[in-house]
Order: C-alpha cells, then structure tokens, then sequence
C-alpha cells in the first residue's frame, strides 16, 4: 500500500490510522525495538571469541568456518560459562550442525568434559561416527546401536568407578535403541515343599511334593495373596516382582531370540556387504575361517577389504573392494547377544553425570507428548551435566511443540514457571496452561435450543477449544532467546554456499481434466456442507484427501466413500492413458530433460507413495523420456540409503524418484542441485528438511526448487496454507517476516480445517 492509498485509507476508516504494516513498524521503531530486546535479553556472546577456545577450534582436524566458531563460542559460554542446563543450536539445515555439535565437545573436552552422548536417527548413527572421526584427533567412539550394545554398557558401568581417560569419548546412541525397557523373565530358586492332598492341609490325605518358588538370594519361599506356596510353573510373569523378604529382584535379563552359532553370525554379517551373498560368504567361510573372519569385521575393516587368497592374489576386484569399502564405513558387526535397552541401563547402573554433555540430533523430533523416544531422551537428559539441543526446525506452527521439548531438557525453568504434572501425574493441563499464556486458543462457542426444560424451551452453550499456529513474543524472549543459538545458512557469507532459489511452477489443467474437477469438487462440497450443518466432521479427511489426490491420480478411477456407512459419494472414470501423462507430470518431465541437458540431476518429491502410489507410472514416463530414473522405496534400510542413492549416482541416474519423509533427516544429496516437489503434504518439518537436501555446505552448483500445483485447486490453497505455517515456524528460528505475524492472527486449526473452511465458503 502505497503512502496516498495509506492516507485515503485513513480518511474513510478513522480505525485505519491505528494500524500500520509490519514492515512499516519495523522500520519506524526497529532501533529501539532492538534497544529494549537487548537490555531484557542480554546476549551471553557478545562476539568477541574466547581466545583459548578459539586455539582449540583451531587444532582441530576440520577447522570450522567463521560463524560456525561464533555459534560454537556462543554455545560453549552458555553452557560452561552460564552455567545453564541445555543450549539449543537452531540452525538452519545444511550449516553443519553434527560439525558443530561436534566441535563444542571438543572444546569442552579441553576445559574438562570427557564423555559425551550422542543421540542420532538411526540412519544417521555411522555418519556421527565418521565426522567425530574426521574432526577431533585421538578421540574413542562407542556404538550403542548393535545387538553387543548390552556388553559395551556393562563395560561402561565396569569404567564408572575408575579414572577418566584423557582423550575424549563418544558414545552414539541410535534413537531406535535409546526406548526404555528390555527382555525379562522371572527368576526363581525350587523348593521342594510338602503338602497334603486336598483343599486344605489337614487330616489324613495322602503327601505330595510341590516344586514351590523361592529367592535365590535368601531362600525365602514365595507365597500369594492367600498365603499359598506358588509353584514355580504357575509363578506370574505379569510384571517385575522383588522378593518381599530380602528385596532382591525376582527377574532377569532374557535374550530374546535363540543365540545363533558363531558360523551363522559371520554369515549374517558378510551377506551385508555389497557383492557378497549367500554363496560367497559360504566360500570366504570355507576359505578363510569363522574366527579369522570375525576379527577382521570386528576390528579391521580394511584388512578385509584387502583380503588376499592363498596364491598372493587380491580376493576382490577394484570395484568391489571400492563399493565394500564405502559401505564399511557405515557398518558395525556385533558377534555378541543382548536385549536390554540402553537408556533403561544408563538411568539405572550408570552414575548421574557419567556423560558430561549429551547432544540430541533432530531435537525437534522428540517433541510430542506421549513418545516413547521422547521421554527416553527426557530421562536421559536428567541424567547428564549438560544437553545440547541441535534442530533446523525448533516449532512447527504450535506453542505446545516446544513446551515437551522444554520440559525434557530444562524442566527445572518449567517448574520454576508454574508447570507442574496434574494430581494424576500427566502433563496436559500444564500444556495447555503453556498454550493459553504463549500460544493461541480458540474458544468456540455454540448456543443451541433444547427441549430439555420441562415448562418452556432452553438454550444450551456448548464450548470447544482447539489451538491455532503461533507462539507470541513473551514466550519466545522467555523460553528461546536465552538459550538459543541461531544461525543460518546466510550467516555463513562468502563462496561456500551457491545461489539458492525457489519457485512456484502452476500448471494448468487440460480442458476434460478440468471440467471434471469441478464436477467432483461440486459434489464432494455439497456432501460436506451438509454433514457440516449436522455437525458431522467424518467427511472432512475424505472430501480433501480426494481433492487434493484426483489431479494427481486421474490416471485411475476414482470413488470416494463415506468412511463409515462406505456409502458412494462420487464416482470418476480414468481420464489418461498408461502412456499419457498429465499436465504436471509432463511439466515435470520437461523440468528434469532440460536439467539433464545442462548436466545437472533431479530430485522428484512425490507424497503418494502408498495406496495411490503414482511411483511406478511416473517412473516408466520418465524412462520413456529417454531419462535414467531410480526410485527410493522405504524397504531400503534407513542405515543404507545413503550408500543406496550413493550407488545409484554411479549407475548413472538422472533422476531419483522418492517420498520426502524418507530424505528429510541427515542425508546430503549434493548430487541434486535441482528438487521438484509433486505435492508437499502437511508437515512444516518435512517440507523445510527436505527443500534443503541439497543445499548444503559441500554444494558447488546453484540450488533450485520448484512447487508444483494446479491452477484453480485444493492444491494451490494447501501450498499457500504451508507458506503461511512456515513463517510461523520462522519465527522461533530467527526470523519474524511479515506473513508470520499474519499466520499468527488466523482463525485457522490446522491446515486440514483451513481448507475445509475454504472450500464451503
């Protein structure tokens, strides 16, 4: 708006003179904005780096850029300094947060700390390993993430009473693993107990002996409720029981599978290398020996790749001495046996402290309040000195996605607050307690008539509240801004990062393609309407699942269903061909055949890789193209995608066709300066990891992502929905644009009930 439509403005609306854009606040009063947030928010870093910490970073193995040593400084004065108990490092994907995760351990290593704990993805855990490998001279990594896990632990406990090593230890912990509890089964000692015969114990029944349960420890014979002797084939295995005399545990540890012999351990083991199967293995076996085989997966990796037959000669050719050595380096044999869950083990037989920082990989995906993973992580941070929070992504739209994470790394700061567990030890009025003091609620009421009164009709009020996106200015300066580190990928200045642009490529649908649309959107609308107006919400998923996937499947009949009643709600015919494709499967096409024709490879996103699958067809219209195509499947292990993808680059592909959920953590895809997204689904997480696969430290090449949508669709809406969400997230990550503001102040639940309010309106 410009200054004259301002002033016109105001002239016809006098409540117009009270508002101003954002942009326009910010420019007028940004100075002493920024005065106020430094005297209530003192920075602890004032940029000016300590010198010693500096000289540390600077012996390091990979010396880190300039703005990665601030965020370093900034984390390391925080945390050693300050004196608080977490940090948390909100940089934005690509700005090497593992190197600088890893690099404020090293630091701390040397005014001190020794042991750190890492919690990593499952699929990230061997890449860990080789960064703290390649960066911190002389350091020891522990996996715990194998089925030897358990002996590695009890040798950790073995260590807690002896002297510190000098040289810095890290321990990574896959998240999968880090779930409490483990395998049990009761254990008992038999004692031979006599009894008479009968209902009760008296008279002159015949004796017989019973095989009664009792302590091992104290002999003490275990009885039930009724005082009757348990025999031991009827003692309970409903829970962990202690002897009720000497208090010594009545269960121990099981493994849960039968032990497999060492020869078929190394079989399992080799069978896992590229180029060795079944039949190969059984030859190195017959060759070389189980034990000799052992100890070389065990402790020299290289020595097997260089493996030498009985004449002198190399076992393996070039090729595949490179593919087994690349995938080597993400592998870990474990020849032991073990059932016992790692966080179960550190928060019982491990000293409070034994970790002296504990460094949390995709915090933000311990965030939700009944996760097993996340309260594991909330128990093992109380058990550590210090935690490091690392995410690219702290909020995704909602107050209450910060308010678990903060009470599992700083619950001292919540309790301090007034957030307490209820009487019944749950944490859910005090989130949203949380929500009502930093969020948004919506209250909304109903008023209904009602013949319930006896004399005379009554109205009824009925209240539901449900939260909308944004986290307001008090509990970002209360629960952020003290404790977080921001940095992004800007930050980092000069030639180490190429251009980065984003585009909205909106594709217009044929005519037949179009008309039908309409007549199911028509149809579809109306049914809801009406099951709205009786307050029936079921069709809600139904009606947008359906609009927002036809455009992309119209390639197959569709019939939508009442998701209860399974009534037929509309019906469509298949509109293109095996061999036809869409309109915005040729744009697409066209995209990746001018990409390959500049050298450059393509990165497809595509949400339905499910029921309505599109995978399999748009692969053979994109190889029909004259295109190499490879399709990520979620079958591939998540250890292995990265070599998976890795292989494929070597075959040659010019495409890779995959789900965004199955990318969007830790993998680097330099490989794809160019990303296309099909669809971008709800999730603000999945959409921003996934957009910056490839632009990341490393890229040489200029980074371009397009958005796909049809013109005049639930898709356009839902596209403009996630910008508006994003922004919000923004504002937790160091940025406050102006549509975040906007998004802060919308009446929308969700993304999901926005565009059902969009569509009836």
């Amino acid at each position: 708006m410009t200054h004259e439509q301002q002033a016109l403005a105001t002239d016809a609306d006098p409540v117009a003179s009270n508002v101003i854009p954002l942009a326009s606040f910010v420019e007028e009063f940004g100075e002493g904005l920024l005065e106020a947030v430094a005297r209530q928010n003192p920075p602890v870093y004032d940029g000016n780096p300590d010198p010693f910490r500096d000289l540390i970073m600077a012996g390091l193995a990979r010396d880190p850029f300039p703005s990665q040593r601030d965020a370093v400084q900034a984390i390391v004065k925080l945390l050693a300094d300050a004196n608080e108990p977490a940090a948390i490092l909100n940089a934005e994907m690509g700005t090497g947060k593992t190197m600088m995760a890893i690099t404020t351990a090293a630091v701390m290593h040397a005014e001190g700390a020794r042991r750190f704990l890492v919690l990593s993805p499952p699929h990230l855990v061997y890449k860990w390993r080789r960064e703290i490998q390649e960066t911190v001279p002389g350091v020891r990594v522990w996996i715990l993430n194998g089925p030897d896990t358990l002996s590695k632990l009890i040798a950790l406990r073995e260590m807690a009473g002896m002297p510190r090593s000098e040289e810095p230890e890290f321990f990574i912990l896959g998240r999968v693993r880090m779930r409490m509890g483990f395998h049990w089964r009761p254990a008992v000692a038999t004692r031979k107990r006599y009894l008479r015969s009968g209902d009760d114990a008296t008279g002159d029944r015949p004796m017989r002996a019973i095989a009664a349960a009792s302590c091992a420890d104290c002999g003490h014979v275990l009885s039930d409720d009724d005082g009757q002797d348990i025999s031991v084939s009827s003692f309970p295995d409903d829970r962990r029981r202690v002897c009720p005399e000497c208090r010594a545990p009545l269960w121990t540890l099981m493994r849960p599978k039968t032990p497999l012999s060492k020869r078929e351990l190394v079989t399992k083991a080799l069978v896992q290398i590229p180029t060795i199967g079944p039949k190969a293995a059984e030859r190195l076996l017959r060759v070389f020996g189980e034990q000799a085989l052992e100890e070389m997966l065990s402790d020299n990796v290289y020595e097997f790749v260089n493996l030498m037959d009985q004449d002198g000669e190399l076992y393996f050719t070039d090729r595949q001495a490179a593919r087994i050595e690349r995938r080597l380096g993400s592998l870990e044999f474990h020849f032991g046996q073990g059932g016992y869950q790692p966080t179960e083990f550190i928060k019982r037989y491990l000293p409070r402290g034994f970790f002296d920082l504990l460094i949390v990989d995709e915090g933000h995906e311990y965030k939700n309040e009944g996760s097993a993973q996340g309260q594991a992580m909330g128990v093992l941070a109380n058990h550590v000195r210090k935690v490091l929070l690392l995410t690219g992504t702290l909020m995704g739209g909602y107050a209450d996605d910060l308010f678990y994470l903060l009470w599992r790394i700083m619950p001292a700061r919540m309790v301090e607050d007034g957030f307490r567990p209820n009487g019944r030890g749950t944490l859910g009025t005090a989130a949203m307690d949380f929500m009502r003091r930093h969020g948004i609620l919506k209250d909304v009421y109903k008023e209904s008539e009602t013949d319930s009164h006896r004399t005379a009709r009554g109205k009824r009020m009925t209240v539901r509240t449900s939260k909308a996106p944004g986290f307001g200015p008090k509990g970002i300066a209360r629960y952020v801004l003290p404790f977080t580190v921001f940095l992004k990928l800007r930050d980092i200045g000069g030639d180490v990062l190429p251009a980065y642009g984003e585009h909205y490529v909106e594709v217009d649908m044929d005519l037949e393609q179009a008309e039908r649309y309409a007549a199911l959107s028509s149809v579809l609308t109306e049914r809801l309407r009406e099951a709205l107006r009786t307050g029936d919400n079921t069709l809600l998923g139904v009606v947008l699942n359906a609009l927002l996937a036809w455009p992309e499947t119209c390639f197959r009949p569709e019939v939508v269903r009442h998701p209860h009643t399974r009534d037929t709600l509309a019906t469509v015919d298949s509109l293109y061909g095996a061999d036809q494709p869409t309109p915005k499967e040729q744009a697409v096409i066209d995209l990746c055949r001018k990409e390959k024709a500049r050298g450059r490879r393509t990165l497809i996103y595509t949400t339905y890789t499910g029921t309505r699958d599109t995978t399999s067809r748009f692969r053979l219209l994109l190889e029909g193209s004259g295109l190499k195509v490879a399709v990520l499947k979620a079958s591939v292990d998540t250890s292995r995608r990265e070599d998976w993808i890795l292989e494929q680059v070597d075959r040659g592909i010019d495409v890779l066709l995959t789900n965004p959920e199955l990318v969007k953590t830790g993998l680097d895809l330099l490989e794809f300066p160019t990303i296309a997204f099909m669809q971008t689904g709800y999730n603000v997480y999945t959409l921003l990891q996934a957009a910056r696969r490839s632009w990341r430290i490393g890229q040489k090449e200029a980074v371009e992502v397009h958005f796909f949508g049809y013109a005049g669709t639930a898709q356009t809406t839902c596209l403009s929905l996630m910008a508006q969400k994003i922004a919000v997230a923004q504002s937790t990550s160091g940025d406050m644009p102006e549509t975040g503001l906007d998004a802060l102040n919308q009446d929308g639940d969700s993304i999901e009930v926005e565009l059902a309010r969009r569509l009836v309106a």
